[in-house]
């Protein structure tokens, strides 16, 4: 495909993704017409699960290999829609709306679009374009289940919405259910332990605490006691209260240094819901990001996950669109920020050194 061609197959392939339903795990039709699409140009596909994934041509084990990848999935569309969030519509203003437009199909079809570009050239890596399903609930068929499927990746950019500029690090995410022992009595008599009473001393610990490593990218690593319950009737003293608590790790901590401080703190029992969910930084002086900041792009860090927290492999965040715009009513992108992102991704990419 000819580079002037590729802006426009972009947003028509955007546009024929808006019209299809596809939230998570719920991905099907979409990873069905995606593979179909890039079966019909020239590309051999593999499906798994409702990923979608692609080698380049030549595919040489002992390059470096760099993966391309976006998600498939949305968000279902919340109730304030004024538009049909499955009808793909161009303002005059060149707004594509629709759902997912902007998180995350434009730097899906970007990423798309620059791997056809580059496929088949000369280049020092192999490249992989893989779009995965199951991004927004953080699913077990999504990434997770596709990285022990892939061959060793040198660098990861994940298309994500960041208007263009490289997020070199991102926050983890650790939920916490912490559990407080009490005693159950009577309420009459002042008999028992009362868990809720237990519990004060860890809830304050939790707002008031503040972890020793900030980083310069993502600032502190923050927690939220964010829902509590504790006893069942009124004259019956608690003999359990649960706190659960949500914590936002920076690069500086992985999630289980940030458990085993809260442990070393806390009366109650904290247990993780998952540990999946680490932060990530990519060195600013990495080849990519130093060819990105060459041409006037803004490394920074990002507070929003993506399936970067699955990925074991250096890696960045960095794709068309505003994280802003995103699980929002009436989702758009600019048609030029698709046009801007491919040539833009072609330039950092093409000649690379790793």
């Amino acid at each position: 495909m000819d580079a002037q061609h590729l802006f426009p197959s972009a947003t028509d392939l955007l546009k024929s993704l808006i019209a299809i339903p596809r939230t998570s795990r719920h991905e099907d039709e979409a990873a069905r017409k995606l593979a179909g699409w890039m079966m019909e140009h020239g590309l051999s596909p593999t499906r798994e699960k409702n990923n979608v994934w692609c080698k380049s041509e030549g595919f040489n084990p002992d390059k470096p290999t760099i993966l391309l990848n976006a998600h498939i999935d949305t968000v279902a569309p919340v109730d304030s829609w004024t538009r049909c969030p499955y009808k793909p519509e161009t303002d005059s203003h060149g707004r594509i709306y629709g759902l997912g437009s902007n998180d995350c199909g434009g730097g899906l079809v970007a990423l798309l679009h620059t791997f056809i570009a580059l496929n088949g050239t000369t280049q020092d890596y192999n490249l992989i374009f893989l779009a995965t399903a199951e991004e927004e609930i953080s699913g077990t068929g999504g990434m997770q289940h596709m990285v022990p499927l892939l061959p060793p990746i040198a660098l990861a950019i994940v298309g994500e919405p960041t208007g263009m500029q490289p997020a070199i690090a991102e926050k983890g995410l650790m939920v916490l259910d912490l559990t407080t022992h009490g005693r159950a009595g009577h309420a009459a008599r002042r008999e028992g332990v009362n868990a809720i009473y237990e519990a004060i001393d860890d809830l304050n610990w939790i707002r008031t605490y503040t972890f020793e490593k900030v980083s310069p990218l993502l600032g502190p690593t923050l927690m939220q006691a964010t829902a509590i319950s504790g006893g069942n009737a009124h004259n019956v003293v608690p003999d359990r209260c649960h706190i659960t608590v949500d914590v936002r790790t920076n690069d500086l901590y992985t999630n289980q240094e940030v458990l085993d401080i809260i442990r070393s703190h806390v009366k109650s029992d904290a247990e993780p819901r998952s540990m999946r969910l680490n932060p990530s930084h990519i060195d600013p002086d990495h080849p990519f990001v130093a060819r990105a900041i060459a041409i006037g792009k803004t490394p920074f860090g990002s507070p929003t996950l993506s399936d970067q927290a699955l990925m074991p492999w250096t890696s960045l965040k960095m794709g068309p669109g505003e994280s802003s715009r995103s699980h929002t009513a009436d989702e758009y992108i600019y048609d030029k920020e698709i046009d801007d992102a491919i040539k833009t991704y072609i330039r950092l990419l093409d000649g690379l050194q790793l």
